[in-house]
């Protein structure tokens, strides 16, 4: 029994040591999650779950893997994807309370509806085959609409103004498509214990689609080897954020409510996943906090932090780390189980105050003009609070400037004249070359591409506010262009504003081992944001009216057709005749000798007698008494003639 087992453990070793090989690299497939629970100054609570999941360089053309999902492999492979972005937002995100300078808005403040970007690796001509295989790969995978992203109408392909700077990129985006859990159950699958254990399990439908906001986001990218015969690597990167509203039985309005994860989600941490390297909840204070909280300087002291005059805990945390204007508690869910689940709850004692930090300027977009036939776009940018406060200004020519890049999408119905750009900063329009420094125009087809604009502005520093609006003429669509609830309207794709000139990242004083989460957070990323999504009432037929003349059309032919058939076929002979022979068999004799008494005082023959006379000896009693009536007639206007008429 000794020796089959060791013989066991040895084949076990040379299979390992036989699949290492195969793969061409010392490396193997890693999987970790995390959840990262923040309050929010206007009494909400925010919950990113951020999954990680590394397919290592190797030769094996992605057939064989332990954690990585195949679906997403064989994607990436057989439309050489070298990165994509796909996004499920229903809500829109809140600049102004949840905070628009960090890398947690920065990544996942996305547009309602569905968003995608890819980047391919194939040649310039291929790029468009390529996308539409893609959109009809990932709406059977996800089951959403995305392959309406197919038509040419629906994308466009920036250079410079979306952010990643690619001749290869495609964008497109569906304002209008709902998001529920037809498309989340799809995303979970990807994960390696789906949503049956770890931090997945948390993910209850009710609990999710109740929030204020919801964004599923999966973000891959390819990693290349640097050596022949080996694939690059793939690296996936799923995340949903929720913003969510704690119940509280506070009466003070200033009185942050106070909650837990089973009252968020209804469910507990009952462990991790056991296929995670990693798995960690993490809980991030930041804003204006107690004097106590700020003058905090060593770990030792940080660790009794979880319980203070301001706030408490429900666990104690593992690490506390302190960024500049937060702190971040770390716990780890190795020990929860069945009997000890985790549960981590936050109780507040004092009433507290903070606001998030923000953008340089805040974006809006509107739309001007009445009627049907013109109107105008306008974008409205305004200075926030924080705007001395950030970094990241330039200084060109001694003066100190902010750069803003606005990427916009206009659908081929909304004929944009783009002469017409006018710019006003501080509510004074100035000319072009003042502010507009770059400017990409791609004007649109009717009923075959979409319009495109990309701008770069420089604003001074001390600016307050920025207007800019363009006309556009609403173009007429036929009858089988309009979708069924054309009286709606139709929309316009959010707008993005970008800072290139700013970046968002938390910049801890302790580094961690090798968090995913906190890794992604320690890049910078891109300091954008998207505005809202744009209804135009284009001029809409009365579909009603098709009804109206089809059952007007079809009454008028049935009559017609019908009482013309009626006069053409009918035989009124022998349907008196059976209408007589029926009345004969149901009548008795009372009605007989009623219809011959009837009969003698009008002079006519009885009905019966001539029913059994034959048809000829009734034709000719009928012509000789037409005859002898004539003759009266004749002879009666003689006479009257006659003796009318003096001799």
């Amino acid at each position: 029994m000794a020796s089959l087992l060791r013989s066991l453990i040895l084949l076990l070793i040379v299979q390992s040591f036989l699949f290492a090989i195969a793969f061409g690299s010392n490396e193997v497939e890693e999987f970790s999650e995390a959840l990262l629970l923040k309050p929010l100054p206007d009494r909400k609570v925010l919950a990113h779950f951020h999954f990680e999941n590394r397919a290592p360089p190797s030769n094996s053309h992605g057939r064989h893997h332990h954690l990585f999902p195949k679906a997403i492999s064989q994607l990436v492979q057989k439309f050489r994807v070298k990165e994509m972005e796909l996004s499920f937002t229903q809500g829109r995100w809140n600049h102004e309370h949840w905070g628009g300078f960090d890398p947690l808005s920065s990544m996942n403040a996305k547009p309602v509806g569905v968003e995608l970007w890819a980047v391919f690796d194939v040649p310039q001509s291929q790029v468009d085959t390529s996308w539409k295989n893609l959109t009809h790969a990932l709406s059977g995978l996800f089951c959403a609409s995305i392959n309406f992203l197919e038509s040419s109408t629906s994308y466009a392909a920036p250079t410079w103004g979306f952010g990643p700077n690619s001749d290869k990129l495609r964008y497109g985006s569906l304002p209008r498509e709902a998001v529920c859990t037809e498309n989340l159950t799809p995303w979970l699958k990807l994960l390696p214990c789906r949503d049956k254990d770890g931090i997945s399990a948390l993910m209850n439908r009710p609990s999710v689609y109740r929030g204020f906001y919801h964004s599923q986001r999966l973000h891959l990218s390819t990693v290349e080897s640097g050596q022949e015969g080996l694939a690059s690597g793939i690296v996936l990167e799923q995340t949903l954020t929720v913003v969510l509203q704690p119940e509280t039985t506070s009466v003070e309005s200033n009185m942050q409510p106070s909650w837990s994860i089973s009252s968020l989600f209804g469910r507990k941490v009952v462990g991790r996943c056991v296929l995670a390297k990693s798995s960690n909840v993490y809980l991030q204070l930041e804003g204006l906090l107690g004097h106590e909280l700020k003058n905090v300087d060593t770990e030792i002291e940080a660790h009794e932090l979880w319980k203070n005059a301001e706030f408490e805990l429900s666990l104690k945390p593992e690490r506390v780390l302190r960024e500049s204007s937060s702190f971040l508690f770390i716990f780890d869910i190795d020990k929860s189980s069945d009997s000890e689940p985790f549960d981590l709850g936050l109780t507040w004692k004092l009433p507290s105050k903070w606001s998030c930090q923000q953008a340089p300027l805040h974006a809006s977009r509107f739309l001007m003009g009445s009627g049907n036939e013109r109107g105008a776009i306008a974008i409205l940018l305004k200075a926030t609070e924080s705007q001395e406060k950030l970094s990241g200004r330039d200084l060109t020519n001694g003066h100190c400037t902010i750069k803003a890049n606005i990427f916009q999408i206009f659908p081929w119905y909304i004929k944009v004249y783009y002469h017409s750009l006018q710019i006003f900063v501080d509510q004074q329009q100035t000319t072009d070359s003042e502010v507009l420094k770059k400017i990409n125009v791609s004007p649109s087809t009717d009923k075959v591409s979409s319009g495109m604009m990309e701008m770069m502005l420089e604003l001074p520093c001390e600016v307050k506010s920025v207007a800019i609006s363009i006309e556009y003429d609403k173009g007429f669509l036929h009858i089988d262009e309009y979708p069924p609830d054309a009286n709606q309207g139709f929309d316009i794709p959010s707008a993005l504003i970008s800072f290139p000139n700013h970046h968002a990242s938390l910049d801890f004083q302790e580094e961690l081992s090798k968090s995913p989460l906190l890794s992604s957070f320690k890049e910078k990323s891109l300091v954008r944001s998207y505005t809202e999504v744009l209804l135009v009432p284009l001029t809409t037929p009365d579909f009603s009216m098709p009804y109206n003349v089809i059952t007007i059309t079809c009454t008028i032919f049935a009559l017609y057709f019908g009482s013309l058939l009626n006069v053409l076929r009918r035989r009124i002979g022998e349907e008196e005749r059976f209408l007589k022979s029926q009345g004969k068999k149901t009548g008795g004799r009372l009605k007989q000798l009623l219809s011959r008494i009837t009969a003698k005082i009008r002079g006519r023959p009885n009905e019966e007698q001539s029913s059994s006379e034959s048809p000829a000896a009734q034709s000719s009693v009928l012509s000789s008494k037409l005859i002898f009536k004539i003759i009266l007639v004749a002879g009666a206007a003689a006479a009257w003639q006659y003796f009318s008429t003096d001799k």
